[in-house]
């Protein structure tokens, strides 16, 4: 079968996407491999409506609701390539089976590789965070860490104060200079510049390497971020680059370097929220839609 648009994840930004598609009656397949970027927070804050709901309670909701559409269709599995061009995708899944699409949408996501700290990863969306408008408000100002991962983390360093007493843990990351020192200091920043050992406790305990513990209610880190899926490179999708990772290049439409491929959610930004994911995913699909309509000599 040939669909219209073949969705490649089903997260925020797929099913947002899937939605927006099943409203025009075309043929639609949403393959998903079920890797929630967000699946180890256990609630989704600070999205409209929705606010402090699981978010794979949100997302089972959704995707109930795109399911009575008669014209999507859903697939659970891993796509491992993607070829061909406008009109004529290809995209293979990890069990061999090939499906064609006339317009590609991929909202396949990003992974995050954390600093190697002990007890760092194990408490990644519980009392470890990378958004403070998404976690910042439950930790009723309470005391606050940043641990740096670059020069970048002076900025959540700087913006963490707002949420509660906040240490800036160096680790050897950054080395803030006499203005950067000064900017911390007027916000109340305290500079810690011993090496982190591990993170322990019930929330997230920071162990030090010289003995000393300090605990925080939440410690907020950003790590280094990876396509979570190669599909994009193998299209020869453009990509931009931050200090943070890469990400693909879309235009305002979500649509990329390659004509009839598509990309929502936080595999097109810096930083990811569910928000801007639904946006994405809403966007990307108008674009693929009208795509159709209006190129008949290349939809024939």
């Amino acid at each position: 079968m040939m669909h219209d648009v073949i969705i490649v994840g089903g997260s925020f930004a797929g099913l947002s996407a899937a939605l927006q598609l099943a409203r025009t009656r075309r043929k639609v397949l949403v393959v998903d491999l079920g890797l929630r970027r967000n699946r180890f927070a256990a609630h989704s804050n600070g999205f409209l409506g929705q606010d402090g709901k699981a978010p794979g309670a949100i997302i089972a909701g959704a995707r109930a609701q795109i399911a009575a559409y008669p014209n999507v269709t859903f697939i659970e599995g891993e796509a491992v390539s993607a070829s061909g061009v406008s009109d004529d995708f290809r995209i293979e899944l990890a069990d061999g089976s090939l499906h064609h699409g006339r317009r590609l949408i991929l909202a396949t996501g990003v992974a995050d590789i954390l600093p190697d700290i002990p007890g760092l990863s194990d408490r990644w969306g519980d009392s470890v965070f990378m958004c403070p408008y998404c976690d910042g408000y439950e930790l009723n100002r309470a005391a606050v860490g940043v641990l740096a991962t670059g020069e970048h983390s002076m900025h959540q360093a700087l913006l963490l104060t707002e949420w509660g007493q906040t240490t800036f843990f160096l680790n050897g990351a950054v080395a803030p200079d006499a203005e950067q020192a000064a900017a911390l200091a007027a916000r109340g920043v305290t500079i810690e510049e011993t090496r982190v050992r591990a993170i322990g406790g019930e929330r997230a305990d920071v162990h030090l390497a010289d003995g000393r513990i300090i605990p925080v209610a939440g410690l907020f880190t950003t790590g280094r971020m990876v396509m979570a899926s190669p599909l994009a490179e193998q299209l020869g999708c453009a990509f931009e680059d931050g200090p943070l990772g890469s990400w693909v290049k879309t235009d305002d439409m979500r649509t990329t370097s390659i004509p009839g491929v598509y990309a929502a959610g936080d595999n097109v930004r810096l930083t990811g929220n569910v928000a801007f994911a639904v946006s994405d995913g809403a966007m990307a699909a108008a674009a693929s839609h009208r795509s159709l309509v209006f190129e008949p000599a290349k939809a024939a």
